[in-house]
């Protein structure tokens, strides 16, 4: 039994060695086609260090940049091959996603450099002697271990790909970014859905428009006539991009709404919701980072559909796009409570709460701070909109999750959307 359990440290201590090993071998790249940031070398080159400082702002990234680049083809045929090697005029340096300044320019990934996995011939022997162990330790320990070993080889392979699924995930979400950015005709097919189905029931809180129709999510009290489909209690479908001829009802309901893409679907077609029913504070929870891209996005598009809109930022991690009109602190007004029945599910007791200015945060607000965000935004308060990259637990009317791997969730809708990489 001893021998057992020797034999059985010993081989996942080879695994794990493995782990690492390979971790460290393993490069990816972007798929083909797909929008990458370059730094295109001039006439007269600087090193690494010196392009890491003018994009990253510090030359001691020059490392990452290095790694992005070792080995790949130059369009003079050469390439880096260590990291104090001399750049040439016409060189094209791919840059780590957060790269920013007048020198970042965005490219698209030809068809030679699709995803790719070195490993090194130790890291290969290493990881076949590691399983042999594996193998034969479990035979020892008999049958009942077996399952266990197998089922830790097998996490252990799985964690050996996450680094490269971790940049697949990445580059998917900047490719994502980028495609959504300019396509102003969905959200005007969007914004004509919102006017028709206004003059026939009520608001609409989220729409998709693709090439085949126009799917929308309105309240489960309503339903709608031909030609729309009903396809559960909240979503309803109409095949086809035309719509009926604005009202007096769908212009005014067009003119309220707020429209935003929150993130992409599982069939990659953008989803929009409209902020002017969010009835006070969105908080999204989770993790951090994704949660902060969701409100900046979020901020994006708010700048395209309501420029020179007023926002008040309480946390310095948050930038505000161009286009939007940036104010003071806030005054916090005096708050008499919710009325009542103010507050409910988004499908049963939302109200109308046309986004005039925004109040945007980061982090979980401390008490203090969610009493404020509740006298500024909540139902009934001083009519400003929430938007919160954090846990919000009291006044927020949205409740999203953001995970690791990119995506939110959207539970009042019953969907989880990729959000793009925030610009």
């Amino acid at each position: 039994m001893h021998d057992g359990r020797a034999l059985s440290r010993v081989a996942a201590a080879l695994v794990l060695t493995c782990l690492a090993v390979f971790g460290v071998a393993g490069t990816a790249s972007a798929a083909p086609g797909d929008t990458v940031k370059v730094f295109v070398v001039g006439d007269q080159p600087a090193g690494l260090p010196a392009v890491a400082a003018s994009t990253l702002g510090d030359p001691g990234r020059a490392g990452e940049i290095f790694e992005l680049n070792r080995g790949r083809r130059q369009p003079d045929g050469g390439a880096l091959t260590g990291p104090d090697d001399q750049l040439r005029p016409g060189w094209i340096l791919r840059l780590p996603p957060d790269a920013r300044g007048p020198d970042v320019k965005q490219a698209r990934e030809g068809a030679t450099t699709g995803t790719t996995v070195t490993v090194s011939l130790p890291a290969v022997l290493a990881v076949i002697a590691a399983i042999l162990l594996a193998l034969i330790t479990a035979a020892i320990l008999g049958r009942r271990r077996a399952g266990r070993w197998f089922a830790l080889v097998g996490r252990l392979f799985h964690a050996l790909g996450e680094p490269a699924r971790r940049r697949a995930r990445l580059a998917r979400r900047q490719s994502l970014g980028a495609r959504l950015a300019g396509d102003d005709g969905t959200l005007r097919r969007a914004y004509d859905a919102v006017g028709e189905v206004a003059a026939m029931r009520g608001p609409v809180h989220a729409v998709r428009a693709d090439q085949a129709g126009t799917t929308v999510w309105i309240a489960t009290t309503d339903a709608l006539t031909e030609p729309w489909q009903r396809l559960d209690d909240t979503r309803w479908r109409r095949p086809g991009a035309a719509v009926a001829p604005a009202s007096l009802v769908a212009r005014e309901e067009q003119s309220v709404a707020c429209l935003v893409r929150a993130g992409a679907d599982e069939d990659g077609e953008p989803v929009f919701v409209d902020l002017s029913l969010l009835d006070g504070v969105l908080s999204v929870g989770g993790d951090p980072r994704v949660a902060r891209d969701v409100v900046q996005n979020l901020l994006a598009e708010i700048a395209r559909v309501r420029p020179n809109l007023p926002v008040a930022v309480q946390t310095a991690s948050v930038t505000v796009p161009a286009g939007l009109a940036v104010v003071p602190r806030v005054p916090v007004p005096a708050y008499a409570g919710r009325p009542a029945g103010g507050e409910g599910p988004l499908r049963g007791a939302a109200t109308r709460h046309p986004v005039r200015g925004l109040i945007v945060t980061a982090g979980t607000p401390d008490e203090r701070e969610a009493a404020e965000l509740l006298a500024l935004c909540g139902t009934g308060a001083a009519g400003w909109t929430g938007l919160v990259a954090g846990e919000v637990t009291d006044g927020a009317h949205w409740r999203w999750q953001a995970h690791a791997d990119g995506t939110v969730d959207i539970p009042v809708l019953g969907l989880r959307l990729t959000v793009p990489v925030a610009a």
